[in-house]
């Protein structure tokens, strides 16, 4: 018998509230303890590189939710936290290019997005089937029931749990002055948010635009051959 889950619509915004405010105390914690550096140089960056972040985030952010949602039987505007992500990444390279500006610049987002993601999918999984972020029927012992009465996977928990694994993952290589952690945190955050975000979309009923894929597999895809080619770069960059 799956899990029921109390559900409403209402129930997102306590979630997202609460994932900007974690996230950005930990961004402040992590700047006094371990990422100044990286601080430092976002800030002799200046405005011009928030404000590509901002205006590749929000585009992309609809226009991938709304390309997958437009394609459902009740076709509507949407939003994702992967196209917000994708646009950025797109938004910002282009900023680095024009500027000449050269290496990893979004260490001090890695923390704040992997908490906010942390804690966010609760927020999917309680506001229900009206998020649209539901899970495929399954009769696995965890299968939760979001008001219909179907048993089903409860995506959003597989990613908060995925990336909550990464965050301590991530903040262990912090404390252990890892390389890829300091330096090319970004690049490990898009490989494994890719990665996670690729396998559980299997488990999602959203339209398959190319073969078994979905937007957002696509869009995982280019982001984990992004980060690759970007960290090798960044590896050779280093080397001897």
């Amino acid at each position: 018998m799956p899990i029921p889950i109390p559900v409403s619509p209402a129930a997102h915004l306590p979630f997202d509230l609460l994932a900007w405010a974690g996230g950005g105390a930990l961004a402040v914690w992590l700047r006094r303890s371990w990422l100044r550096e990286a601080q430092d140089r976002l800030a002799r960056l200046g405005a011009g590189y928030l404000t590509a972040v901002v205006l590749g985030a929000i585009p992309g952010a609809w226009l991938a939710g709304s390309l997958n949602t437009l394609g459902q039987s009740a076709p509507a505007l949407s939003h994702s936290v992967a196209g917000a992500l994708a646009g950025a990444i797109v938004a910002v390279e282009l900023y680095k290019a024009v500027r000449g500006v050269r290496g990893s610049t979004g260490g001090v987002f890695v923390g704040p997005f992997a908490l906010g993601v942390v804690i966010g999918r609760w927020g999917c999984l309680f506001a229900g089937l009206a998020d649209r972020t539901y899970g495929t029927p399954t009769s696995l012992p965890w299968a939760v029931d979001l008001g219909d009465g179907i048993g089903r996977h409860p995506v959003q928990v597989y990613e908060s749990l995925a990336m909550a694994l990464f965050l301590a993952l991530y903040l262990e290589g912090l404390a252990r002055r890892r390389t890829w952690a300091l330096r090319r945190g970004f690049y490990g955050l898009s490989v494994w948010y890719g990665a996670q975000r690729f396998v559980w979309e299997f488990l999602k009923p959203y339209p398959r635009i190319l073969g078994p894929l979905d937007i957002f597999q696509l869009l995982a895809l280019a982001m984990i051959a992004y980060a690759l080619w970007f960290d090798g770069h960044a590896r050779r960059a280093r080397s001897p």
